[in-house]
């Protein structure tokens, strides 16, 4: 009994990452954030910048309770999978309050700041994005292993940071 519960849990996991998205599409890749230093910066360079590395990116704002109630989590995260690059996309209204929220959490990772707001953005839309925090992994083949997860405690989490090792 116990064999057959593995299994199915594991085919329902395998469906559920066969109808995601492998691949952002060009009007993703496409779009423009900023970076701390205030330049304009594509997605698609932001994703070069670290190709063939896995990336944890987290797309969150500080005004947002369960973005950072997360942060907790992606620290201890941090700390367990340091090879691992963290890219931290923020919805935040200003570049002030942007900084502010960085230097106040203590954030260590690639930060950029939407120039959109959320329903405005392209890359949101394309992404499907319908909360945050929204955690996505890019594997070190530049493909998406994890498309969608909006808590830490998401099992997949920890199980495509060890596949793609």
């Amino acid at each position: 009994m116990k064999k057959t519960i593995t299994f199915l849990a594991l085919i329902v996991t395998m469906i559920s990452f066969a109808q995601q998205p492998k691949n952002f599409n060009k009007t993703a890749l496409d779009e423009y954030f900023v970076s701390q230093n205030g330049a304009m910066v594509q997605f698609k360079n932001i994703l070069e910048k670290h190709k063939g590395k896995t990336i944890f990116i987290d797309i969150w704002a500080s005004w947002c309770s369960d973005c950072v109630g997360g942060i907790p989590e992606l620290q201890k995260l941090q700390a367990q999978e340091k090879e691992m690059v963290y890219v931290m996309l923020s919805l935040d209204r200003t570049s002030v309050l942007w900084k502010d929220a960085i230097k106040k959490y203590n954030l260590e990772a690639d930060h950029y700041l939407f120039t959109k707001k959320w329903k405005e953005s392209i890359f949101c839309k394309t992404i499907d994005l319908d909360w945050i925090p929204r955690y996505m992994i890019v594997g070190k083949d530049g493909t998406i292993k994890l498309y969608k997860a909006i808590e830490f405690t998401d099992e997949n989490i920890v199980k495509i940071i060890q596949l793609d090792k």
